[in-house]
């Protein structure tokens, strides 16, 4: 593991040396590059770092107490500064093992926040629509940019579903947990009774799909000439201008022949050719988000919740982790950060079992 952090970390001055140099910060593209690969690993250096610093001070403090035998005095302070610093570098371990864990390639990634209502009626719009307030307001505090695409309300306050962008630093990572199903459990305002109903609200957490580039090797292509066809000048049928061009691996075929250049007809057909691959990639890339949503939300029964706000007793449940606390009203109005965090911490706990297992 410390030849792997020696590593990071030499990487780290290579970095920081690359986006100080006047070249690097004249071009705008490799000083992102740099800049970005920096803030990755960051963290990582900096924890590192300071464990070298505190292994250090933690041998000069057991130094000194068995060098201070005649001073039982001296010799207890540097006994609790060395238990200091030796509980400071079990902290310090546990998250230096949580930065090297593999990082999720849609952490970074903006998300496209659905909210729908669920089953309950009236109420779970009135929950749908207290969810994402609830989320607003939380990627408010985070300094994120929420736009809504569409949504469907259904009264005064309700909502039947809402799609919303939600643009920053790290959305992605804070709240791919979010995703399942939502219950709540409260006394309806048309309640006269004062019976409790439950209801739920479905929510799905996808990464932004970004736009898909299109690699095509050379060797996943069969390309013919022919004789040009049809109105086109003296040319016509006497050169083989004419390009088609077949995808192997897909079957799509691309013909082209308006140039009189075989070589401005191969190019128009690459682009179509680019094109169509490009629509096959995004329907696919589409399908797979459909599915990881349905995945994700079930069919919003109450049986497959996740996580339950009781009103009557001021109280969240998550049932994943069996977390519970009674600050109901403060998470409603966006502080979902303790929720966040103790998800956040499980999984990467549970990850970092299965490593230990594996290895």
């Amino acid at each position: 593991m410390f030849d792997n952090l020696n590593a990071v970390e030499a990487r780290y001055d290579e970095l920081m040396n690359l986006i100080s140099d006047a070249a690097v910060q004249a071009d705008p593209h490799e000083y992102r590059k740099h800049t970005k690969a920096l803030s990755e690993i960051q963290n990582l250096v900096e924890a590192f770092r300071e464990y070298k610093t505190v292994v250090e001070e933690a041998a000069q403090a057991k130094e000194l107490a068995e060098g201070s035998g005649e001073d039982p005095e001296l010799r207890e302070l540097a006994l609790l500064e060395l238990t200091a610093l030796e509980e400071r570098l079990d902290t310090l371990l546990a998250e230096i093992k949580i930065l090297l864990l593999p990082k999720d390639p849609n952490d970074e990634r903006n998300v496209v926040l659905e909210i729908r209502a669920g089953t309950g009626g009236d109420e779970a719009g009135l929950f749908a629509a207290d969810l994402f307030r609830m989320y607003s307001r939380f990627a408010e505090t985070q300094g994120w940019r929420v736009e809504v695409l569409s949504s469907h309300e259904t009264g005064v306050g309700a909502l039947k579903e809402l799609v919303a962008l939600i643009e920053g630093q790290h959305v992605y990572s804070r709240l791919k947990y979010e995703s399942g199903v939502h219950r709540v459990q409260r006394v309806p305002a048309t309640e006269a009774s004062g019976r409790i109903h439950t209801s739920t609200a479905t929510v799905a957490v996808l990464p932004e799909a970004e736009e898909v580039d299109i690699q095509i090797d050379a060797k996943d292509l069969r390309i013919d000439t022919f004789c040009s066809s049809g109105p086109g000048g003296q040319s016509v049928n006497t050169t083989y201008s004419a390009v088609r061009i077949t995808h192997i691996q897909t079957g799509l075929v691309v013909s082209q022949q308006d140039e009189k250049s075989q070589i401005k007809n191969k190019a128009k057909a690459m682009k179509v050719l680019r094109s169509r691959l490009y629509e096959i990639e995004l329907k696919r890339q589409q399908d797979e988000i459909a599915q990881d949503r349905r995945t994700q939300v079930g069919s919003g029964e109450r049986s497959e919740k996740i996580r339950t706000y009781n009103f009557p007793q001021n109280r969240v449940t998550d049932h994943r982790i069996g977390f519970t606390t009674h600050r109901l009203t403060q998470i409603l109005e966006g502080d979902v950060s303790e929720i966040i965090d103790t998800l956040a911490t499980h999984y990467q706990s549970a990850q970092l079992q299965e490593d230990k297992v594996s290895t």
